[in-house]
């Protein structure tokens, strides 16, 4: 069997291209066990950038008054991916998290900081069906013992 260079991971996001309808979730207040969710409605629009060996999507939140935008790369020799995220408040490149997908689930994970304090961060995409998707991200704060689920987002197509 003759190897596909483009089965090595770098269509992994082809379901994500288009516009989305996305329902948000996000913890209120992270890191201290609290369990009160801010639900709100917003869009989403992704693209392949260099035959898929990147893309990028746009998050429109105006029921929270800012945007965000994800930039991916895929690493050919490693064959993952490096995942960079630009929040329109603060408007600086966050570090990146790398990671792929098995067996339909993509799991990426990588360090940050949260109000001051070093946290490991793992970002989920699942439930990936042809019009809807779900992508989450946790943070541990004790080094990966245990993970808090802060954010979630449901993607529904709309075109």
């Amino acid at each position: 069997m003759a190897y596909d260079a483009y089965d090595d991971g770098r269509r992994d996001f082809l379901f994500l291209y288009g516009r989305w309808a996305v329902t948000h979730r996000r913890l209120t207040a992270r890191g201290v066990g609290a369990d009160d969710w801010d639900q709100f409605e917003g869009t989403a629009f992704c693209q392949s950038l260099m035959g898929g060996l990147c893309n990028v999507d746009e998050n429109d939140m105006p029921e929270r008054g800012f945007q965000g935008l994800t930039f991916r790369t895929f690493d050919v020799a490693q064959r993952q991916w490096g995942v960079y995220w630009v929040n329109s408040q603060a408007g600086t490149l966050q570090e990146p998290v790398f990671g792929h997908f098995e067996n339909g689930i993509g799991r990426f994970h990588g360090e940050d900081v949260d109000d001051g304090r070093p946290v490991k961060v793992v970002y989920v995409w699942e439930a990936i069906a042809a019009a809807s998707a779900r992508w989450s991200q946790a943070f541990s704060y004790d080094g990966g013992e245990t993970w808090e689920t802060n954010w979630t987002m449901d993607f529904a197509r709309t075109a």
